[in-house]
């Protein structure tokens, strides 16, 4: 197991860019995820950089069933993200780190569940993120949210060293299906 979270990284991107490169596989909403979705709820999703996992499936049965949608906006690496609304297809400005997100001028939203992109993922549901901690703040502020994790199969590992600021997700996402815990 790596205990160096920066090796670690290393080890996961590579995984996953090569099983982005070679699959055709979606990442296609499972029952469970439906199930638990509620019109009115606002779904924050995210647009992939490079071979991260598309949760546009995802995105696309919340708003099917009636859910308000918004997207991760970043100023740079310190600043806290902001969840700004977002209607699918809508068109996209760039933004810092190869991100697309919404216009500044968007209203500002308080998500009910956050779609969060990984780079690698354990069993017990951690999550090792890119490294600038913007969604453990997220996670923080938006305590109530269903923290969801959209990654590839490829991208679990035995365990994830945590740090004391990193939180946990209630379920991950991948093209295998959604394992989770079934309470909140």
């Amino acid at each position: 197991m790596i205990l160096d979270k920066p090796a670690l990284r290393a080890k996961l991107r590579a995984a996953r860019d090569r099983f982005g490169s070679e699959s055709s596989s979606a990442i296609l909403a499972p029952g469970a995820f439906v199930e638990r979705l509620r019109p009115g709820a606002i779904v924050a999703t995210y647009c992939p950089v490079g071979s991260e996992a598309d949760p546009t499936q995802l995105a696309a049965a919340a708003a099917a069933l009636g859910c308000p949608l918004a997207l991760p906006f970043v100023v740079d690496r310190a600043a806290p993200i902001r969840f700004l609304a977002w209607v699918l297809g809508q068109p996209l400005v760039a933004g810092p780190f190869s991100l697309r997100q919404p216009d500044a001028s968007s209203p500002e939203v308080a998500p009910d569940v956050i779609l969060t992109p990984l780079v690698g993922f354990d069993r017990r549901l951690n999550r090792l993120g890119q490294g600038a901690g913007h969604y453990d703040r997220a996670f923080a502020r938006y305590e109530a949210a269903w923290r969801v994790g959209v990654a590839w199969s490829v991208q679990e590992v035995p365990a994830i060293p945590a740090d004391i600021w990193d939180v946990p997700l209630h379920a991950i996402i991948t093209e295998e299906g959604m394992l989770w815990h079934t309470e909140k």
